[in-house]
C-alpha cells in the first residue's frame, strides 16, 4: 500500500511538472483591454497564454497601472495595447518598456490613417474606439499576427492561419451587423450614449451618434451639456437612450428622468462583458458576444 501511495504521489508530481512546463512554453502575452486580449487569443490559440490588465466595466481612459500590472508587463514576452491614446495614462509606461527592448505593439498602429475619425473637439488625435467598426477592427489582425510571429518564429505559420480564420469570422460578423441594423428605419437610427465611443459604429452601420461626454471620459459633462442633449432628444423624438458598462450611469439616468425617454439598456463600450455570461447563445465576455449584445440591444430598443 505504501509503495502504491508513493507511486501515485510521484505520478501526480510528474503531471503537475509537465503541466507547468507546458504553460511555461506558451508565449506569454499581456494585453491592456479585454478586446485586445480577445484578439490575441483568437490569433494565438493554444500557443499563447494571454492575460488582460483591464476586466469588465473598467474605463481605459482613466486606468492607471498598478505595481502588479507593471510586474505582469515586465514578465510578458509580448505586450499588446489598443493605442490611439485610449490608454492615455499608460503611454509613458509603454515607452519605457520599449526602451527596455520589450516587444510592445499597439494593435491599431498599422491602420490606414484615412480610416481614422478625427473628432471635432480640438483634441488633435484620432478617435480610439475603432473596434465598433468590425471591418476596421479586422484590419488589426495582421499586426497581432506579426507581433506574435516576431516573438515566436516557430509559430508563424500557425498565427498566419489563425489570423485568416479570425478575419473570416469578423467578416461574417460585420455582414450580420449590417443586416441586423438594417431592420431599423433611418429616422430611428439615432444612438445616444454616455460618451462619444460609437462614432465608428455609426459610420459603419448608418447611425447618427451623440455622446453626452467626448471621446474620453476624463472630463465630466456639465449642466449645459445635459440640457443641450435633453433638448435634442425632445426635438428629434428619440425613442431610447443608453448607459454604458464602463461609465457611471448617473447623467444618462437624469436625462431620462428629465425628458421621459426610456433607457434602452446597457451597452459595452470600452470593455467587454463578464467571461462566461451567455446571452442568446453568445458569451458577452468575447468580442463577438459584445458586438451582438450591443446591436441587439440597440435595435430592439429603437424599434
Amino acid at each position: 500500500m505504501k509503495k502504491w501511495a508513493w507511486t501515485w504521489a510521484g505520478l501526480m508530481a510528474l503531471a503537475i511538472t509537465v503541466g507547468s512546463n507546458a504553460a511555461e512554453r506558451k508565449l506569454r502575452v499581456t494585453a491592456t483591454t479585454s478586446m485586445v486580449a480577445d484578439l490575441a487569443r483568437q490569433v494565438g490559440g493554444d500557443r499563447v497564454q494571454v492575460e488582460a490588465l483591464m476586466g469588465p466595466g473598467v474605463d481605459p481612459h482613466l486606468y492607471k497601472a498598478t505595481a502588479t500590472d507593471i510586474s505582469k508587463l515586465q514578465r510578458a514576452q509580448v505586450i499588446l495595447y489598443s493605442g490611439l491614446l485610449l490608454e492615455g495614462k499608460m503611454d509613458d509606461l509603454f515607452a519605457k518598456m520599449r526602451g527596455a527592448k520589450k516587444k510592445v505593439y499597439a494593435v491599431t498602429q498599422d491602420l490606414p490613417k484615412d480610416k481614422l475619425l478625427m473628432p471635432a473637439d480640438g483634441s488633435g488625435h484620432p478617435d480610439p474606439h475603432v473596434w465598433f467598426d468590425v471591418q476596421l477592427w479586422s484590419q488589426c489582425v495582421p499586426t497581432v499576427v506579426r507581433a506574435l510571429s516576431e516573438a515566436d518564429p516557430g509559430g508563424k505559420q500557425v498565427y498566419e492561419q489563425s489570423g485568416k480564420i479570425t478575419q473570416d469570422k469578423l467578416a461574417k460578423l460585420h455582414h450580420w451587423a449590417i443586416s441586423r441594423t438594417g431592420e431599423l428605419p433611418k429616422e430611428n437610427k439615432i444612438l445616444i450614449t454616455s460618451h462619444d465611443a460609437f462614432s465608428y459604429f455609426g459610420q459603419a452601420y448608418g447611425f447618427e451618434v451623440v455622446g453626452l461626454q467626448g471621446i474620453s471620459t476624463v472630463t465630466e459633462a456639465g449642466l449645459a451639456d445635459v440640457a443641450k442633449l435633453g433638448d435634442f432628444i425632445k426635438a428629434r423624438k428619440v425613442k431610447a437612450i443608453f448607459v454604458e458598462s464602463s461609465v457611471a450611469p448617473t447623467a444618462i439616468k437624469r436625462i431620462s428622468a428629465d425628458t421621459g425617454v426610456k433607457i434602452g439598456g446597457e451597452l459595452f463600450s470600452d470593455a467587454m462583458g463578464t467571461p462566461g455570461q451567455m446571452e442568446d447563445g453568445y458569451d458577452v465576455g468575447t468580442y463577438e458576444g459584445m458586438i451582438r449584445h450591443n446591436i441587439n440591444t440597440v435595435v430592439n430598443a429603437l424599434k
